[in-house]
């Protein structure tokens, strides 16, 4: 994936910019900071997501670069995001977002997976699938691409619905989801 984190943003109290996107799974909302760099793409009813506040800016020019890659995603003619983002979590999450990063279109990986890739031990699963959960670019990270070892699909924060719409959109899986793993998947993972 082609996603690239911006620096830190040197203005402490930027104003929040918002658009919102009809899409497949529902309408979309992006948000931006001042500079423009994505800092959250939410759904509705998402466990965590974000909801428009006062004193954000309905201005829907900084997001016109996402929206296109967006709706070219959802017909199925883009596999990667090339965007600016600007998340907001702690360096372990940070590790994690950008671990996803890295499993391509029409593949998944397990939750060990991830783990194993960013040098975190077995037992910080858990931690992995809190930090997956906690995603704030859905989508664009591609956390729905994250199955259980088992090859099941679990939890997702914008609902298993649209879990399961996003990896049947990208052919990722069959009536049973069982694991496909991205190349070098295995590798990464008996590290």
């Amino acid at each position: 994936m082609n996603v690239k984190d911006a620096p830190a943003d040197p203005t402490p109290r930027s104003t929040t910019r918002y658009t919102t996107l009809d899409s497949p799974l529902g309408e979309l909302l992006l948000t931006a900071d001042a500079s423009g760099a994505l800092t959250s793409l939410s759904v509705p009813g998402q466990k965590g997501g974000r909801t428009v506040q006062d004193g954000w800016v309905r201005d829907p020019a900084p997001f016109a670069e996402a929206v296109r890659q967006l709706a070219a995603y959802f017909a199925g003619e883009l596999k990667e995001f090339d965007l600016e983002l600007r998340p907001e979590g702690t360096e372990f999450r940070r590790r994690v977002w950008d671990a996803l990063d890295d499993v391509p279109y029409g593949s998944t990986t397990t939750y060990g997976e991830v783990a194993a890739r960013i040098g975190a031990s077995r037992a910080a699963v858990r931690a992995v699938g809190g930090a997956v959960g906690a995603n704030p670019l859905l989508i664009l990270r591609p956390c729905h691409r994250v199955i259980g070892a088992d090859g099941s699909l679990t939890g997702y924060a914008g609902g298993l619905d649209r879990k399961v719409t996003l990896l049947t959109l990208e052919g990722a899986g069959s009536e049973d989801f069982r694991h496909t793993p991205y190349p070098g998947a295995i590798a990464t993972a008996a590290r």
